[in-house]
């Protein structure tokens, strides 16, 4: 069963491409005992079991639509509902804009959960997510990800020996228009947590594990 509410939190984690926003998830749900919870993984799932759900999914990605919210919120909930012994859940990768956040909270509000209680803002200049992003390699077998600046040699994957490349939309140019999008649809998100009274804005710069730790602490600090 569900801890009872008071000791069970659900955390929104928003941060722009290249924040780092995946990797502190994984880390700080581990740390926490909680559920890492990234809307990729559950439509990739859901695909995956090839049920009425899944197919639904499928269409929509196959054609290169977004997934409903409706729909990317029922599988929120459903996994939640699966969540046993658990500290709390880490939502990775939804909302993604205000309508996102306004249909996960109706939701929430006619659950058992009632409502997310922090939503954790990855903050890191964009200058530097540029930099981040446009040195990013992934293994082409285990998408693995490295970083290596402009002119340094290439390896192969460390982990399998799968050949590295980098993306198209990690170019510099298309991290600018990435950045650009991302930042006009998560302002209004970031203002809408942040008027509930929820919103931790954590500093995105320095060591892996100095940035989880301020998450964690944020986190606890929550009501």
């Amino acid at each position: 069963m569900l801890l009872a509410k008071a000791d069970f939190k659900i955390v929104v984690f928003l941060g722009a491409p290249g924040a780092g926003k995946g990797t502190q998830a994984a880390l700080v749900a581990q740390e926490m005992q909680m559920l890492h919870l990234s809307s990729g993984d559950l439509f990739r799932r859901a695909v995956e079991r090839g049920d009425e759900l899944g197919l639904k999914v499928k269409a929509f990605m196959e054609c290169g639509a977004l997934v409903p919210d409706e729909i990317t919120t029922q599988m929120v909930l459903d996994r939640l509902s699966q969540s046993i012994d658990r500290r709390g859940v880490i939502l990775d990768g939804f909302p993604r804009n205000l309508a996102q956040a306004e249909s996960l909270d109706n939701a929430l509000a006619h659950s058992a959960y009632e409502r997310a209680d922090a939503a954790i803002y990855i903050s890191v200049e964009q200058e530097e997510l540029v930099r981040r992003l446009s040195s990013r390699w992934l293994c082409r077998l285990c998408q693995t990800p490295y970083n290596y600046r402009h002119g340094d040699a290439v390896p192969a994957c460390a982990k399998c020996g799968g050949e590295l490349y980098q993306r198209a939309d990690d170019a510099p140019q298309t991290v600018m228009r990435r950045l650009e999008v991302y930042f006009k649809d998560t302002a209004p998100l970031i203002e809408y947590y942040k008027q509930r009274g929820i919103l931790a804005e954590i500093d995105g710069s320095g060591d892996v594990a100095g940035i989880a730790a301020r998450i964690v602490k944020a986190i606890g600090d929550s009501k």
